[in-house]
C-alpha cells in the first residue's frame, strides 16, 4: 500500500527546524509586548465573501489563488489567504473598533494555490500587526521602528532594507490609474501577459512587474507621486520626517504598490538581497476605508505582515540563530545501569521543581553504550546517575570529561551553579 504524503506545497516542520521557528516567535513577542500590542486569534477558515471585499474580487489572490469550497449547507468557506480582512472582520463583530483605538496582532497560516517554491508554500505562516482608530503618520512610523527594531534584536538589520511610497487617497489614484492605462494601452502588445490581464483588473499591479521588457515601457509611464493630494503629501511627509529623527534609512520607491485593493496613503517592504528572487520579508501600509469596505463605521488602518518561513531562511542564511537555541534541552540525565532507572525518572523531577526553567531530558530508552548516546545529542549538560558504595552518584560533564562522584543529595546545587557559568559564558 501507498504511503500518504503531505500536500504539496504544504510542509511539515519538524523537530529540526522547530527551534528557530521558536526563537523567532519569542523575539516577536518581546517587541511586541514592549510596544503595547494585544494578541488576537481569528479562525482560519472565513465566508468567501470576505476577501471578496476586501482583496478585491479582480486580484490574483480570489481570481486564482483562494482554497474555496462549499461547507454541507451549501456556503461558500475559503481559508484565509491573508489576515487583515479576518482581523477587521472579528474586531468589527465584536465592537472593538469603532471610536476606539486597538493595536493587535496574531500569527498563523494562510492559504493560496500558488507554484511552490524555496521561501513560497501553498501553507505559511505570518504573524500580523493591526492598528485601528489612528489616521496620524505617527502610527505609521511605530509600526515601522516596531519593525525594525525587531530586526535589530534579530541581527538582520544590516541584511534588511526598507522601501516606501505613498498610494495617495482613493480619489487621486484612480485618476492615476486612468492615465496609467491611457498610457500603457498604447505599448499593449509589448506587455508581458500578466500585465496585459492586469491592466483591465489591477493597472496597478502591473508596475511591480518582473518582466525587463514590461519594466522599460515604465520607464516613461506617468509616476504616481505626482497625483497625490495634499493631505497624502503632508502624511507622507510627516511619515519620512519622523523615521529620519529615528535613524531609519529607507528609499522611495515609487513603484512600490501592494497587491491588495484596500491599501491607501502609506505602503512599505522590508527586502532583503540575500534569499534570491523571494526577497520580501514583511510588507504593509494603510487601509483607511477597509472596515467601512466590510460594513463597519469609518475607521482608519494600518498594519503589516511579516512571513515566517522567509524569516527563518534568512536568520538560517545569515547563521543568526544562538547555537543555545537548537536544542530543544539543556541538560541529559541517564542512568548507568537499568537498577538506578526509576532513581532518574525520580531525580529528573526533582531538579526541574529545583532549577526552574532549566530544560531536562531524561533517558528512557536501552542501555547500550549510554555514555556516548548521552554525548551524542549535543546538550551543553550531560549528567549520568550511578551507584556507588556511598549510595547514589552523579558524573556530570560539562564539555570535558569527569570521573569526580557526586553524592546525589549535592547534584542539584552543583548543577545549577555549572548552568549560571554557562549561560554566562
Amino acid at each position: 500500500m501507498a504511503k500518504v504524503k503531505a500536500i504539496r506545497g504544504m510542509n511539515d516542520i519538524l523537530p529540526s527546524a522547530t527551534p528557530a521557528w521558536q526563537y523567532l516567535e519569542r523575539q516577536v513577542k518581546s517587541v511586541l509586548s514592549s510596544y503595547g500590542y494585544d494578541e488576537i486569534r481569528m479562525p482560519i477558515v472565513e465566508q468567501t465573501d470576505l476577501f471578496k471585499r476586501s482583496i478585491g474580487e479582480v486580484t490574483d489572490i480570489v481570481e486564482k489563488e483562494m482554497y474555496t469550497f462549499e461547507d454541507r449547507n451549501g456556503e461558500s468557506l475559503t481559508l484565509r489567504p491573508e489576515g487583515t480582512a479576518g482581523c477587521v472582520r472579528a474586531g468589527e463583530e465584536h465592537g472593538l473598533l469603532f471610536n476606539q483605538t486597538q493595536r493587535l496582532w496574531y500569527q498563523g497560516p494562510m492559504f493560496r494555490y500558488e507554484k511552490p517554491q524555496k521561501g513560497r508554500y501553498r501553507q505559511f505562516h505570518q504573524i500580523g500587526v493591526e492598528t485601528f482608530g489612528m489616521s496620524s503618520a505617527d502610527i505609521d512610523a511605530e509600526v515601522i521602528m516596531l519593525s525594525a527594531r525587531l530586526w535589530k534584536k534579530l541581527g538582520i538589520l544590516d541584511a534588511v532594507s526598507l522601501q516606501l511610497n505613498s498610494l495617495g487617497s482613493t480619489d487621486s489614484r484612480q485618476k492615476y490609474k486612468q492615465d496609467l492605462v491611457d498610457y500603457l494601452t498604447q505599448y499593449f502588445d509589448q506587455l508581458d501577459e500578466d500585465s496585459q490581464r492586469r491592466l483591465k483588473s489591477n493597472p496597478l499591479r502591473v508596475l511591480d512587474s518582473k518582466s525587463e521588457s514590461t519594466q522599460a515601457i515604465l520607464a516613461d509611464a506617468p509616476i504616481l507621486s505626482e497625483y497625490l493630494d495634499d493631505d497624502s503629501k503632508e502624511h507622507f511627509s510627516r511619515l519620512t520626517g519622523l523615521l529620519d529623527d529615528a535613524g531609519i534609512h529607507y528609499e522611495i520607491n515609487t513603484r512600490l504598490v501592494r497587491g491588495l485593493d484596500y491599501y491607501c496613503k502609506t505602503v512599505f517592504e522590508w527586502v532583503t538581497d540575500k534569499l534570491g528572487a523571494q526577497g520580501t520579508v514583511c510588507a504593509g501600509g494603510r487601509y483607511d476605508g477597509l472596515v467601512q469596505q466590510l460594513g463597519g463605521k469609518a475607521t482608519p488602518g494600518v498594519g503589516f505582515a511579516m512571513g515566517i518561513e522567509r524569516l527563518v531562511l534568512l536568520l538560517e542564511t545569515l547563521g543568526a540563530v544562538p547555537d543555545s537555541e537548537k536544542n530543544s534541552f539543556d541538560l541529559y540525565v541517564a542512568a548507568q545501569s537499568r537498577e538506578v532507572q526509576g532513581d532518574v525518572v525520580q531525580f529528573s523531577e526533582a531538579l526541574r521543581d529545583a532549577i526552574p526553567g532549566l530544560r531536562i531530558r531524561t533517558h528512557c530508552a536501552g542501555l547500550k553504550n549510554i555514555n556516548n548516546k548521552a554525548r551524542q545529542t549535543g546538550a551543553r549538560l550531560i549528567l549520568l546517575i550511578q551507584k556507588s558504595d556511598a549510595g547514589l552518584v552523579g558524573v556530570l560533564w560539562t564539555g570535558a570529561d569527569s570521573s569526580e562522584q557526586i553524592p546525589l543529595e549535592e547534584l542539584p546545587v552543583v548543577v545549577a551553579q555549572q548552568w549560571e557559568v554557562i549561560k554566562k559564558s
